[in-house]
Protein backbone atom coordinates (compact mmCIF):
# COMPACT_ATOMS: atom_id res chain seq x y z
CA UNK A 1 0.00 0.00 0.00
CA UNK A 2 2.49 2.51 0.56
CA UNK A 3 5.01 2.68 -1.90
CA UNK A 4 7.98 4.68 0.52
CA UNK A 5 11.50 2.86 0.08
CA UNK A 6 12.38 3.77 3.55
CA UNK A 7 10.37 0.20 4.84
CA UNK A 8 12.40 -1.80 2.34
CA UNK A 9 15.05 -3.60 3.45
CA UNK A 10 18.67 -2.45 2.85
CA UNK A 11 20.93 -2.72 -0.10
CA UNK A 12 22.94 -6.02 0.57
CA UNK A 13 26.25 -4.48 1.17
CA UNK A 14 25.70 -1.13 1.16
CA UNK A 15 25.31 1.70 4.22
CA UNK A 16 22.36 1.67 6.58
CA UNK A 17 19.42 3.78 5.71
CA UNK A 18 19.45 6.59 7.70
CA UNK A 19 16.99 6.76 10.81
CA UNK A 20 16.38 10.19 10.10
CA UNK A 21 15.75 11.55 6.38
CA UNK A 22 16.39 15.80 6.40
CA UNK A 23 14.32 17.42 4.14
CA UNK A 24 12.62 20.49 3.27
CA UNK A 25 8.89 21.58 2.43
CA UNK A 26 8.89 23.81 -0.69
CA UNK A 27 6.53 25.91 1.14
CA UNK A 28 9.65 27.56 2.96
CA UNK A 29 10.56 29.20 -0.63
CA UNK A 30 7.02 29.36 -2.03
CA UNK A 31 8.53 32.65 -3.66
CA UNK A 32 10.95 30.48 -6.05
CA UNK A 33 10.84 28.42 -8.89
CA UNK A 34 11.07 24.37 -8.44
CA UNK A 35 14.33 24.08 -10.03
CA UNK A 36 15.82 26.70 -7.58
CA UNK A 37 14.14 24.95 -4.23
CA UNK A 38 16.05 21.69 -5.33
CA UNK A 39 18.94 22.96 -5.90
CA UNK A 40 18.73 25.01 -2.67
CA UNK A 41 17.93 21.74 -0.87
CA UNK A 42 21.00 19.50 -2.50
CA UNK A 43 23.43 22.57 -1.47
CA UNK A 44 22.19 22.18 1.82
CA UNK A 45 22.46 18.52 2.02
CA UNK A 46 19.01 17.33 2.51
CA UNK A 47 17.75 14.64 1.13
CA UNK A 48 14.44 14.84 0.59
CA UNK A 49 11.44 17.41 -0.56
CA UNK A 50 7.94 17.55 0.59
CA UNK A 51 6.60 19.51 -2.76
CA UNK A 52 3.62 22.25 -1.71
CA UNK A 53 0.57 21.88 -3.59
CA UNK A 54 -0.29 25.49 -3.10
CA UNK A 55 2.31 27.18 -5.08
CA UNK A 56 4.76 24.74 -6.82
CA UNK A 57 2.86 21.63 -7.96
CA UNK A 58 -0.83 22.64 -7.88
CA UNK A 59 -2.88 19.73 -8.73
CA UNK A 60 -5.23 21.12 -11.61
CA UNK A 61 -1.56 21.79 -13.43
CA UNK A 62 0.10 18.12 -14.27
CA UNK A 63 3.05 20.21 -16.07
CA UNK A 64 3.77 22.13 -12.92
CA UNK A 65 3.55 18.73 -10.92
CA UNK A 66 6.17 16.97 -13.69
CA UNK A 67 8.38 19.86 -13.33
CA UNK A 68 8.82 19.74 -9.58
CA UNK A 69 9.33 16.19 -9.93
CA UNK A 70 11.80 16.47 -12.83
CA UNK A 71 13.73 19.00 -10.60
CA UNK A 72 13.69 16.83 -7.55
CA UNK A 73 15.13 14.17 -9.91
CA UNK A 74 17.81 16.37 -11.18
CA UNK A 75 19.13 17.40 -7.65
CA UNK A 76 19.41 14.33 -6.36
CA UNK A 77 16.46 14.69 -3.63
CA UNK A 78 13.39 12.19 -2.79
CA UNK A 79 9.91 13.04 -2.90
CA UNK A 80 8.78 12.23 0.11
CA UNK A 81 5.59 13.66 0.44
CA UNK A 82 3.10 16.14 -1.48
CA UNK A 83 1.93 18.97 0.30
CA UNK A 84 -1.61 18.95 -0.16
CA UNK A 85 -4.63 21.44 1.18
CA UNK A 86 -7.66 18.92 0.99
CA UNK A 87 -9.21 19.61 3.63
CA UNK A 88 -11.78 17.10 5.31
CA UNK A 89 -15.15 18.81 5.86
CA UNK A 90 -18.66 18.15 6.23
CA UNK A 91 -20.42 19.03 2.87
CA UNK A 92 -17.04 18.47 0.73
CA UNK A 93 -17.04 17.98 -3.02
CA UNK A 94 -17.54 14.41 -4.08
CA UNK A 95 -17.60 14.29 -7.52
CA UNK A 96 -14.64 12.08 -9.61
CA UNK A 97 -12.96 15.19 -10.29
CA UNK A 98 -13.42 16.46 -6.81
CA UNK A 99 -12.45 15.78 -3.47
CA UNK A 100 -9.28 13.92 -3.18
CA UNK A 101 -9.22 11.96 -6.75
CA UNK A 102 -7.33 14.89 -8.09
CA UNK A 103 -4.96 15.54 -5.15
CA UNK A 104 -3.83 11.77 -5.15
CA UNK A 105 -3.65 11.39 -9.03
CA UNK A 106 -1.26 14.50 -8.28
CA UNK A 107 1.06 12.26 -5.73
CA UNK A 108 1.20 9.64 -8.62
CA UNK A 109 2.46 12.15 -10.86
CA UNK A 110 5.13 13.57 -8.56
CA UNK A 111 5.51 10.03 -7.14
CA UNK A 112 5.55 11.32 -3.95
CA UNK A 113 4.32 7.68 -1.25
CA UNK A 114 2.42 9.83 1.33
CA UNK A 115 -0.10 13.04 0.94
CA UNK A 116 -0.78 15.39 3.95
CA UNK A 117 -4.41 16.57 4.33
CA UNK A 118 -5.94 18.52 6.98
CA UNK A 119 -8.37 17.47 9.51
CA UNK A 120 -11.37 20.02 9.17
CA UNK A 121 -11.12 23.38 9.45
CA UNK A 122 -12.72 23.38 13.36
CA UNK A 123 -10.99 22.79 16.55
CA UNK A 124 -11.02 19.96 18.67
CA UNK A 125 -12.66 22.27 22.01
CA UNK A 126 -15.20 23.85 19.31
CA UNK A 127 -16.38 20.86 17.17
CA UNK A 128 -19.83 19.56 17.34
CA UNK A 129 -20.14 15.74 17.87
CA UNK A 130 -21.46 15.62 13.94
CA UNK A 131 -18.93 18.12 12.49
CA UNK A 132 -15.73 15.39 13.95
CA UNK A 133 -17.96 12.74 12.56
CA UNK A 134 -18.75 14.27 8.90
CA UNK A 135 -14.60 14.78 9.35
CA UNK A 136 -13.92 11.14 9.87
CA UNK A 137 -16.05 9.87 7.19
CA UNK A 138 -14.33 12.28 5.07
CA UNK A 139 -11.04 11.42 5.56
CA UNK A 140 -12.25 7.04 5.31
CA UNK A 141 -13.25 8.32 2.02
CA UNK A 142 -9.82 9.84 1.19
CA UNK A 143 -8.01 7.09 2.85
CA UNK A 144 -10.00 4.50 0.51
CA UNK A 145 -8.96 6.62 -2.37
CA UNK A 146 -5.27 7.08 -1.50
CA UNK A 147 -5.06 3.04 -1.22
CA UNK A 148 -6.45 3.04 -4.45
CA UNK A 149 -3.51 4.90 -5.67
CA UNK A 150 -1.05 3.05 -3.14
CA UNK A 151 -1.03 6.08 -1.19
CA UNK A 152 -0.46 6.89 2.65
CA UNK A 153 -1.93 9.71 4.20
CA UNK A 154 -0.57 11.99 6.61
CA UNK A 155 -2.62 14.49 9.01
CA UNK A 156 -0.81 18.13 9.51
CA UNK A 157 -0.67 18.35 13.18
CA UNK A 158 -2.18 22.23 13.64
CA UNK A 159 -4.51 24.34 15.19
CA UNK A 160 -8.29 24.75 14.11
CA UNK A 161 -8.15 21.56 13.45
CA UNK A 162 -8.92 18.00 14.73
CA UNK A 163 -5.49 17.15 14.60
CA UNK A 164 -4.68 20.38 17.36
CA UNK A 165 -3.58 18.16 19.88
CA UNK A 166 -2.35 14.60 20.71
CA UNK A 167 -5.62 13.17 22.63
CA UNK A 168 -7.55 14.54 19.67
CA UNK A 169 -5.51 13.43 16.81
CA UNK A 170 -5.54 9.77 18.53
CA UNK A 171 -8.97 9.72 18.66
CA UNK A 172 -9.11 10.94 14.60
CA UNK A 173 -6.71 8.31 13.61
CA UNK A 174 -8.92 5.21 15.89
CA UNK A 175 -12.55 6.90 14.53
CA UNK A 176 -11.29 7.22 11.10
CA UNK A 177 -10.03 3.69 11.29
CA UNK A 178 -7.60 3.45 8.00
CA UNK A 179 -4.58 1.58 8.00
CA UNK A 180 -2.48 4.22 5.39
CA UNK A 181 -3.84 7.23 7.53
CA UNK A 182 -0.99 8.59 10.10
CA UNK A 183 0.13 11.90 10.89
CA UNK A 184 2.65 14.68 11.01
CA UNK A 185 4.03 16.31 14.36
CA UNK A 186 4.87 19.74 15.04
CA UNK A 187 5.38 21.72 18.61
CA UNK A 188 2.20 23.59 18.71
CA UNK A 189 2.83 27.63 19.20
CA UNK A 190 3.44 28.60 22.74
CA UNK A 191 3.60 25.20 24.08
CA UNK A 192 6.53 24.51 26.16
CA UNK A 193 9.18 21.68 25.42
CA UNK A 194 7.88 19.53 28.12
CA UNK A 195 4.29 20.04 26.55
CA UNK A 196 5.72 19.44 22.81
CA UNK A 197 7.29 16.45 23.80
CA UNK A 198 4.70 14.61 25.70
CA UNK A 199 2.38 15.13 22.76
CA UNK A 200 5.18 13.55 20.22
CA UNK A 201 5.54 10.88 22.61
CA UNK A 202 2.09 10.23 22.78
CA UNK A 203 1.45 9.66 19.28
CA UNK A 204 4.31 7.33 19.08
CA UNK A 205 4.43 5.12 15.64
CA UNK A 206 1.60 7.20 14.08
CA UNK A 207 4.19 9.67 13.40
CA UNK A 208 5.37 9.52 9.81
CA UNK A 209 6.97 12.65 9.19
CA UNK A 210 7.68 15.93 11.51
CA UNK A 211 7.73 19.49 10.58
CA UNK A 212 10.98 21.06 11.87
CA UNK A 213 11.27 25.06 12.71
CA UNK A 214 11.61 26.87 15.55
CA UNK A 215 8.82 29.89 16.52
CA UNK A 216 8.83 31.37 19.88
CA UNK A 217 6.55 33.26 21.02
CA UNK A 218 3.95 32.82 18.60
CA UNK A 219 4.84 32.55 15.18
CA UNK A 220 8.09 34.51 16.25
CA UNK A 221 10.73 32.84 13.72
CA UNK A 222 13.95 31.50 15.33
CA UNK A 223 16.89 30.25 14.24
CA UNK A 224 16.55 26.58 14.83
CA UNK A 225 19.60 26.19 17.30
CA UNK A 226 17.37 28.76 19.25
CA UNK A 227 15.15 25.98 20.21
CA UNK A 228 18.49 23.31 20.89
CA UNK A 229 17.13 21.58 23.77
CA UNK A 230 13.57 20.58 22.12
CA UNK A 231 14.80 19.35 19.04
CA UNK A 232 17.75 17.76 21.01
CA UNK A 233 15.63 16.21 22.88
CA UNK A 234 13.04 15.49 19.89
CA UNK A 235 15.25 13.19 18.35
CA UNK A 236 16.54 11.70 21.37
CA UNK A 237 13.00 10.42 21.25
CA UNK A 238 12.33 9.03 17.99
CA UNK A 239 15.96 7.71 17.71
CA UNK A 240 14.25 5.38 21.12
CA UNK A 241 11.73 4.66 18.75
CA UNK A 242 14.13 3.08 15.75
CA UNK A 243 11.50 3.73 13.08
CA UNK A 244 12.36 5.67 9.61
CA UNK A 245 10.95 8.89 9.08
CA UNK A 246 11.14 12.77 7.14
CA UNK A 247 12.24 15.83 9.64
CA UNK A 248 11.43 18.57 6.93
CA UNK A 249 12.75 22.31 7.45
CA UNK A 250 9.84 24.86 7.15
CA UNK A 251 9.70 28.83 7.50
CA UNK A 252 13.04 29.25 7.72
CA UNK A 253 13.44 33.15 9.67
CA UNK A 254 12.83 36.03 7.22
CA UNK A 255 12.22 33.12 4.27
CA UNK A 256 15.45 33.54 3.29
CA UNK A 257 17.68 31.09 0.92
CA UNK A 258 20.66 32.64 2.45
CA UNK A 259 19.94 31.00 6.15
CA UNK A 260 19.00 27.49 4.42
CA UNK A 261 22.35 26.04 4.75
CA UNK A 262 22.99 26.88 8.50
CA UNK A 263 19.78 25.57 9.26
CA UNK A 264 20.15 22.26 7.60
CA UNK A 265 23.64 21.88 9.52
CA UNK A 266 21.52 22.42 12.67
CA UNK A 267 19.24 19.87 11.87
CA UNK A 268 21.37 17.34 10.47
CA UNK A 269 23.58 17.63 13.28
CA UNK A 270 20.33 17.97 15.86
CA UNK A 271 19.30 13.87 14.29
CA UNK A 272 22.62 12.11 14.03
CA UNK A 273 23.21 12.47 17.58
CA UNK A 274 21.59 9.38 18.45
Amino acid sequence: MNRDARSGPPTPGGPPAPLITPGICSVTFRHLPVDDVARLAADAGLAAVEWGADVHAPPGDPDAVRAAREAAERHGLRCCSYGSYFRAEPGGPAGPDDGFAPVARAAVLLCAPRVRVWAGTTGSREATAEQRAATAAALREAARTGADHGLELGLEFHGNTLTDTAASTLRLLEEVGADNLRTYWQPPQNASDEEALDGLAALGDRVGAIHVFSWWPGNHRLPLADRQNLWTSVFDLLGRRGVPLEALLEFVPGDDPAVLAREADTLRRAADRR
